[in-house]
C-alpha cells in the first residue's frame, strides 16, 4: 500500500513552519501514544506514522528532498520506517515529545534541547607542610589560577561592537544527529563545537574565550591530624564551566616534608633512640622528644639494640580516628669512638672480667655461637 503524504499525516500545510509541524506532531503523539492506548492497534499505527512524518519534516535537508521528489526522494531505510523495536521507535518518540515539553529530551529532527553545557575542570594544588603543622593543623592562604569576565567584550567573546551569531549547522543547539540506516547518533556540532554560536570577529583581549586568566587568593583550613597524600576539596574553585555549566573543584593535596627526628606511620610516630654502651648496660632514666615536648622514662639494665619502647598517646591525633597514636622509640646502642689509651685499657680489663663470667654476661653471644657450631657440623 502506498505511503500517505507526510503533511497529510500531521495535518499541516506544505508551507507550515517548523513550530507548526512540531506542535501538530506533539498533539498527535500525545493522543495516539501506546501508553494511552495499550489495546488499540490503530492508534499504534497512527503513532508510528506521525513519528516517521515528524522525523522527515523536522529535518530541513530531508524535508527539502521530500518536497522535491516525494517519498522517492528519501531513502526509506533512513527515516526509521515507522518501526517500534529499534532506534527511532516508541522510546525515541517518547523522548522527543516530553523532551520538548520539559526541556530534557533529545529534541526532534536531530537537535538537542540546547547548547551543550560543560562542567569546569578540577584543579590540583600541591601544598607542602611540616609534620608539626600536620599534627596541629593551621590556616593558610594559597594563590590559584582563576578566570574572570573579559572587560572589553563583557564575556561574549566577540569584538566590541559585534555579537556572536547562531550556528547555522545546529541551529544554536550545539548538537547534531547523524543517521545511518536504522542507527541514529547524536554528536557535538563540528562547526561550533557544542557552543551553539559562532564568533565571526573574536575579541582581541580574550581571543574569543570571553574570559581572562587571573590569580586569586583562597583561605584554606588544614585540619589537625591530616596525613601525607590526603586532599582537601574546595568546592567551586576549579575552572569555570562553559555555556552556564557549573565550575569544577579545587583539590589541595598535602605533602609532608621529611622530619629530622620522627617518621610517621598512620597516627603513630617512630624514632631511633641512640644510647651509650654504659647506659644500656646499667640502665637509668632517659629523655626523648615528642611533638608536645620532652618525655622521660626509665630503661632497664641490660637493654639491647633493637629494643622498642612505646609511649602511649604521644603520636598524632588522627583526622579520622580522633584518638592520638603512640610514639615508638627504637634503641640503638652507640659504640664509643676515638677512645684514649686509658679508656681502651679500661675496656680491655672489662672484657677480661666479663669473659671470666662465661655466658651469663653475654647470653645472646652464646646462643649465636651454638647455632653456628650446629650449622658447621652438618
Amino acid at each position: 500500500m502506498a505511503k500517505r503524504d507526510f503533511y497529510e499525516i500531521l495535518g499541516v500545510a506544505k508551507n507550515a513552519s517548523e513550530d507548526e509541524i512540531k506542535k501538530s506532531y506533539r498533539k498527535m503523539a500525545m493522543k495516539h501514544h501506546p501508553d494511552r492506548n495499550p489495546d488499540s492497534k490503530q492508534s499504534e499505527e497512527k503513532f508510528k506514522e506521525a513519528k516517521e512524518a515528524y522525523e522527515m519534516l523536522s529535518d530541513p535537508k530531508k524535508r527539502e528532498a521530500y518536497d522535491r521528489y516525494g517519498h522517492a526522494g528519501v531513502d526509506p531505510n533512513m527515516g526509521g520506517g515507522g518501526g517500534g523495536g529499534g532506534p527511532g521507535g516508541f522510546a525515541d518518540a517518547f523522548g522527543d515529545i516530553f523532551g520538548d515539553i520539559f526541556g530534557g529530551g533529545r529534541g526532534g529532527g536531530g537537535r538537542s534541547a540546547g547548547p551543550q553545557v560543560y562542567r569546569g575542570a578540577d584543579l590540583r594544588y600541591n601544598l607542602e607542610i611540616s609534620l608539626e603543622q600536620a599534627a596541629n593543623g593551621f590556616d593558610t592562604t594559597i594563590r590559584v589560577p582563576s578566570w574572570d569576565e573579559c572587560d572589553p567584550c563583557h564575556g561574549t567573546g566577540a569584538k566590541p561592537g559585534t555579537s556572536p551569531i547562531t550556528c547555522t549547522t545546529c541551529g544554536g543547539h550545539g548538537q547534531v544527529r547523524m543517521q545511518q540506516g536504522l542507527f541514529s547518533i547524536q554528536q557535538t556540532c563540528p562547526k561550533c563545537h557544542g557552543m551553539g554560536k559562532i564568533i565571526p570577529e573574536p575579541c582581541t583581549s580574550c581571543l574569543g574565550v570571553g574570559r581572562i586568566k587571573r590569580n586569586k587568593t583562597l583561605e584554606v583550613k588544614i585540619p589537625s591530624g591530616i596525613d601525607d597524600g590526603m586532599r582537601i576539596r574546595s568546592s567551586g574553585n576549579g575552572e569555570p564551566g562553559m555555556n552556564g555549566g557549573p565550575p569544577g573543584d579545587l583539590y589541595v593535596e598535602i605533602h609532608t616534608k621529611p622530619h629530622a627526628v620522627f617518621q610517621r606511620e598512620g597516627d603513630d610516630l617512630h624514632c631511633e633512640m641512640p644510647i651509650s654502651f654504659a647506659k644500656a648496660t646499667l640502665g637509668g632514666e632517659i629523655e626523648v622528644p615528642t611533638l608536645s615536648g620532652k618525655a622521660s622514662f626509665t630503661i632497664p639494665e641490660g637493654t639491647q639494640t633493637g629494643k622498642t619502647f612505646r609511649l602511649r598517646s604521644k603520636g598524632i591525633k588522627g583526622v579520622r580516628s580522633g584518638f592520638p597514636g603512640d610514639l615508638f622509640c627504637h634503641v640503638v646502642i652507640e659504640t664509643p669512638v676515638k677512645l684514649t689509651d686509658k679508656q681502651k685499657d679500661l675496656l680491655r680489663d672489662f672484657e677480661l672480667l666479663t669473659s671470666e663470667g662465661g655466658s651469663k654476661h653475654s647470653p645472646q653471644s652464646k646462643s649465636w655461637m651454638e647455632k653456628v657450631k650446629s650449622f658447621l657440623s652438618k
